[in-house]
């Protein structure tokens, strides 16, 4: 996890942007790849689709920010589940390269830097606005923890593992009074669920 510490507005960006990542990643963990197309709530929505849009739109972050196309908009739909032929596997694979990738970019960023924000005409936005990169970055910080939660309540659903009992089983990190990492075959509806302190996992 990103813990306090004396850091500059840019490692503090970068820190909260990567924990969130690192949380949505974690999602997947011991998952199948049929668990990991499941859509376990009365959305469409899956880990595996998750994760594939998470890095749609990590790809759009290192690309352009050009007026969205009818194109783009097709694209950024499909990126909400795993076609025919991707996998779980294939799909952590692209998380992992496009995040090393974009976290490497917000590194070299300077939150005071100018930029033009693209039109949103979903919230009646018709043309560029200037902005500056940090607001950009914190209205990132905003997305990812958003999808943060997203892969928090599809795993619950899944077998009720929480957040920080998968964080706890990825990096390997002992039990305490707060956190049982996760092992196959618990965190389910018969098993006692992992308690996280506050902000664990982001």
């Amino acid at each position: 996890m990103f813990g306090a510490g004396k850091w500059s507005e840019s490692e503090v960006l970068v820190g909260y942007l990567d924990q969130q990542l690192e949380a949505i990643r974690a999602s997947a963990h011991g998952l199948s790849e049929e668990q990991a197309r499941a859509t376990p709530c009365r959305s469409a929505l899956s880990v595996g689709g998750l994760l594939k849009h998470v890095v749609h739109v990590l790809e759009g972050r290192l690309g352009s920010s050009a007026q969205p196309t009818a194109e783009e908009v097709a694209r950024f739909t499909a990126s909400f589940s795993l076609g025919e032929g991707e996998t779980l596997a294939g799909t952590l694979e692209a998380f992992d390269r496009v995040r090393a990738q974009y976290l490497a970019r917000v590194s070299s960023t300077d939150p005071a830097d100018e930029v033009l924000e693209p039109p949103a005409p979903w919230f009646g936005v018709l043309d560029p606005t200037p902005s500056v990169q940090r607001y950009r970055l914190v209205h990132h910080v905003e997305e990812l923890a958003r999808h943060a939660g997203h892969a928090d309540i599809l795993r619950e659903q899944l077998d009720g593992a929480s957040s920080p009992s998968l964080l706890a089983a990825v990096h390997g990190w002992p039990a305490n009074d707060f956190v049982q990492p996760w092992t196959p075959g618990t965190g389910g509806d018969d098993a006692p669920r992992a308690v996280g302190r506050p902000g664990a996992g982001g």
